[in-house]
């Protein structure tokens, strides 16, 4: 054993596991070797400092348990609604598509009450043709209220279509 090294004993197993035939080999060698003393003194020191790490007790500061709990808590209150079962999972799936037609109708709504009010008239018109109310009837079929007989369906119909049969054509 004089020629040999113990550190191969040493790096095989922690020390307190080594069996006393190991160390006292160990401790034979050792005292004629400084290198192995050493190497077998760092060990003891290693092995005793990780003892120590191992029994030190950690105590969290005073607001860690706190600090924990009130993030849980704004965690499960933000996502209660959205994790809480079918409505919140059709929201996610849905959202993209609900948010796009609600901006389509906004400004559906927009241009059906700005644009008609803001349109300028082409050309001058007569004072007379603004102040004088006209029917549906008078506009379509160029004829004034003064007409003798009302109109039927059947001629409405025919006068609105007849001009859609010719554009088809």
């Amino acid at each position: 054993m004089r020629d040999e090294h113990i550190i191969s004993l040493i790096e095989k197993a922690p020390l307190a596991s080594l069996s006393e035939k190991d160390l006292a080999a160990i401790r034979a060698h050792t005292d004629h070797c400084s290198d192995c003393l050493r190497a077998f003194q760092a060990a003891q020191i290693s092995a005793l400092l990780l003892k120590e790490r191992a029994a030190e007790v950690f105590e969290p500061s005073p607001f860690f348990h706190t600090r924990v709990m009130t993030t849980l808590r704004e965690r499960q209150g933000n996502g209660s609604w959205a994790n809480s079962g079918g409505l919140g999972r059709m929201w996610r799936a849905a959202g993209a598509l609900a948010s796009t037609m609600a901006a389509t109708v906004a400004a559906l709504a927009v241009l059906t009450l700005v644009i008609p009010g803001s349109q300028v008239t082409s050309g001058p018109q007569p004072v007379s043709s603004l102040s004088s109310n006209y029917s549906a009837e008078e506009v379509l079929l160029n004829q004034s209220e003064q007409a003798d007989e009302p109109l039927s369906d059947a001629q409405v119909l025919n006068t609105i279509y007849d001009g859609e049969e010719e554009a088809v054509r």
